[in-house]
């Protein structure tokens, strides 16, 4: 909190769950892993390598919670608005599968690893299209059932 004397006012940067106060220290975390990343690798490349994925790691952890809050809610409001379930949780999955997909993806594209990350993307996108065959299906049958017979 930063108090100032003039106006005896403070002024805090919490806003609405500490949202602020969150992105200020994944990406002060992000920055000094940066950082140090690109001082210690004209020295030791494979431990700033691993110094990177150290701290990608821990900002998805930090924000597993987040998530967690995020799925709980969106449940909540499909069963409010009487959706199937399954359907949620299927989009759920995909949207966590595509999340997966690229973290793994930019992790192996900072390796130098850019055909592996290619293939992690193009496995990702392949299980995604696979899970959402069934929720295309009913959202085809329900418009071909819309339409009225000619």
């Amino acid at each position: 909190m930063i108090y100032s004397r003039r106006s005896k006012r403070s002024f805090c940067f919490k806003v609405k769950g500490g949202f602020v106060i969150e992105i200020i220290q994944i990406v002060g975390l992000g920055l000094i892993a940066t950082f140090l990343s690109l001082i210690v690798k004209e020295q030791k490349p494979t431990f700033a390598f691993m110094l990177v994925v150290f701290a990608g790691c821990v900002i998805f952890l930090f924000l597993v919670d987040k998530i967690f809050e995020i799925i709980h809610m969106i449940e909540t409001l499909a069963t409010k608005a009487n959706v199937n379930v399954l359907y949620v949780e299927t989009i759920l999955k995909i949207i966590g599968i595509a999340y997966i997909a690229e973290f793994g993806s930019q992790i192996t594209k900072d390796a130098g690893q850019g055909a592996i990350a290619s293939k992690i993307e193009l496995g990702g996108k392949i299980i995604i299209l696979t899970m959402a065959i069934p929720i295309l299906t009913v959202l085809i049958e329900t418009i071909i059932n819309m339409i009225p017979n000619l």
